[in-house]
């Protein structure tokens, strides 16, 4: 019975803490309907000019990862598994910076939010 009790009363918690994140999270989340037309047209720029550094800047994803392969799992990941991290990251970026740039009119994903993170190469992740 007490177990039965004790089910019930962690049950309901998490009830409340998913209902509160729910009314927290509410004001934060920003829409084209809820915004004014200034940050709407800065949503739209920072996406486009996000869009084109990516696009222009992906290849420097190819020593980045190597160096951070080679700092983080020794000389001989740096060597043989760094290029290979590097020439796919560096494919993705640019990728995603033709997608960013194509699609800077739409507020996808969030409110013109980067694709993934870091949104620049030269970011820490």
């Amino acid at each position: 019975m007490e177990m039965k009790h004790f089910f019930r009363t962690l049950l309901i918690g998490c009830a409340m803490v998913v209902a509160q994140a729910g009314v927290s999270g509410a004001d934060s989340y920003r829409t084209i309907e809820n915004s004014s037309p200034q940050e709407v047209v800065d949503g739209i720029a920072t996406k486009a000019v996000r869009g084109l550094a990516n696009v222009t800047t992906g290849w420097l994803e190819f020593p980045k990862q190597i160096y951070l392969t080679y700092k983080e799992d020794g000389a001989a990941k740096g060597i043989f598994v760094g290029p290979l991290k590097g020439m796919g990251m560096a494919l993705v970026r640019s990728v995603a910076g033709v997608g960013e740039f194509a699609t800077c009119f739409l507020a996808y994903p969030g409110f013109y939010d980067p694709y993934f993170d870091p949104a620049y190469v030269w970011q820490k992740e």
